[in-house]
């Protein structure tokens, strides 16, 4: 059977990674094994020295789509977790990939920069990241996302929570006996 993948996107600090970790936990006490694709993760892999330029963003992602799109014909469940900050991005995603969910992670800029915990924002007001989504490069919001959730109102369980019950609607999760949770 295919696999699904729903893309966590948002501006960085946004509580992607917090929420991805939340859904997979979640997903997993009910019997649902999952990937989580995490772009720092990845990007190590690909881009050791990354620069974050519109060149490489555009390999990156376009590398990162087409490893969902290979995990989720092979029957293996995604969940991306990463900023992805042009829709060009996330919509070659849902091109590429049959059952496809898009989560906005929505949190104010002001927000991302206090929780900023890997100082990403420091460094791009500072000037030594030139690149940061929401300052020096644009993040483009999801025009028709599957899902809004918005982080600086509710707690990631709750976040989590939210898209549990969006993908129960869009990819035929169903309740099992129990309280659990089974694929159609």
């Amino acid at each position: 059977m295919e696999g699904w993948a729903v893309w966590l996107t948002g501006l960085p600090s946004s509580g992607k990674s917090t929420i991805a970790k939340a859904l997979a936990e979640r997903l997993a006490a009910n019997g649902i094994r999952c990937q989580i694709l995490e772009s720092d993760e990845l990007r190590r892999a690909i881009t050791p020295n990354p620069t974050y330029s519109r060149e490489e963003r555009d390999l990156f992602y376009g590398i990162m789509a087409y490893i969902g799109k290979l995990l989720t014909d092979n029957g293996v469940n995604v969940i991306f977790d990463a900023t992805a900050n042009r829709r060009a991005y996330r919509d070659r995603a849902r091109r590429e990939i049959g059952r496809f969910m898009e989560v906005y992670v929505k949190c104010p800029l002001r927000v991302c920069m206090e929780r900023d915990s890997k100082g990403i924002y420091r460094m791009g007001i500072e000037g030594s990241a030139t690149n940061v989504p929401g300052l020096q490069a644009g993040y483009e919001e999801p025009i028709e996302p599957d899902l809004v959730v918005e982080s600086d109102k509710m707690d990631p369980e709750a976040c989590a929570s939210a898209i549990l019950e969006a993908m129960i609607a869009k990819f035929g999760l169903a309740l099992k006996g129990r309280g659990g949770i089974r694929c159609r």
